[in-house]
């Protein structure tokens, strides 16, 4: 009886001691995440229907424009890019390399978590060498690809944050990152302080391949979620390494596959895109392990 209250009251000191570290941790991250979050919106709003258009006449040039356009941080491009591929405006090189290039949450997480420019700046610049060299590889494998007048295309609803004032707009994205980092942070505190670190840490860094295959899997789930809990893992204690949060953010298109099954009705075509992008993003994942480390 001793024994069993012993353990309970250890049990819920431990609990307490997690929520609250990692409640702290969150609210010092909240105001560089939400001066991120605007500065998003900013170039939403500014810049967003300029990209489409210029991502619907790239031509052959499309895999090199399209994951360079995707690595700006905006809202719903990866949706924008799978209403233009439904449409036949884009091939699907085009499309695996944007949503292979855009990983809009990391770039708020990380720069609110407090990683260095050089390490953003290195796995946004790796994104985009991967989304080029994949886009025109998948362009020379699946060849051909109707074209339609973009104007058939109904896109507008890819972004709901588009007609809504920008401060509430990047206060929402802020409270549902933070809620997502909470989360994260706090199993993640439960872990270590209940022992599991060495296990977890085994699994995700020191067998090869396995934490590729493992964040790539997470990654298409259609959810903004994945990219923050990927970005958050990278950042708490090496949880996982580089080569697993490129495999993870670049299978992640976010709503972009939602959007791919709501307008494309070619349902093997589709699901032709998921495992592209699911190998892709591994071998991603892999190459800039070996590059970045």
């Amino acid at each position: 009886m001793l024994l069993h209250s012993a353990l309970t009251a250890s049990t819920g000191s431990v609990f307490v001691e997690a929520f609250l570290d990692s409640l702290t941790d969150g609210l010092k991250m909240l105001p560089v995440l939400y001066l991120a979050y605007l500065l998003m919106e900013l170039l939403e709003h500014h810049a967003g229907s300029k990209v489409d258009r210029i991502l619907s006449g790239v031509g052959k040039a499309g895999p090199l424009i399209g994951a360079a356009l995707g690595a700006i941080p905006q809202c719903g491009f990866s949706g924008a890019a799978a209403g233009l591929y439904s449409g036949g405006i884009i091939t699907m090189g085009t499309l695996i390399s944007v949503f292979i290039s855009t990983s809009d949450e990391m770039l708020p997480v990380l720069l609110s978590g407090g990683a260095g420019t050089l390490v953003i700046a290195k796995l946004v610049l790796g994104k985009v060498a991967c989304g080029i060299l994949f886009g025109y590889l998948v362009d020379l494998i699946f060849r051909g690809h109707t074209h339609a007048h973009i104007e058939d295309l109904c896109r507008q609803d890819h972004c709901e944050c588009e007609h809504e004032n920008i401060f509430l707009s990047a206060l929402k994205h802020t409270g549902k990152t933070m809620l997502v980092i909470f989360i994260v942070s706090l199993a993640l505190n439960l872990v270590f302080d209940l022992g599991g670190a060495h296990l977890l840490q085994r699994l995700m860094l020191n067998v090869p391949v396995v934490s590729e295959l493992i964040t790539a899997l997470l990654g298409l789930i259609p959810s903004c979620a994945v990219s923050v809990a990927l970005s958050q893992l990278y950042l708490t204690k090496g949880i996982i390494s580089t080569g697993a949060l490129v495999s993870g953010l670049a299978s992640n298109a976010g709503v972009g596959l939602l959007v791919l099954f709501r307008q494309n009705h070619n349902k093997k075509d589709n699901l032709r895109i998921i495992a592209v992008l699911y190998i892709t993003g591994v071998l991603s994942g892999i190459l800039l392990r070996a590059v970045l480390g």
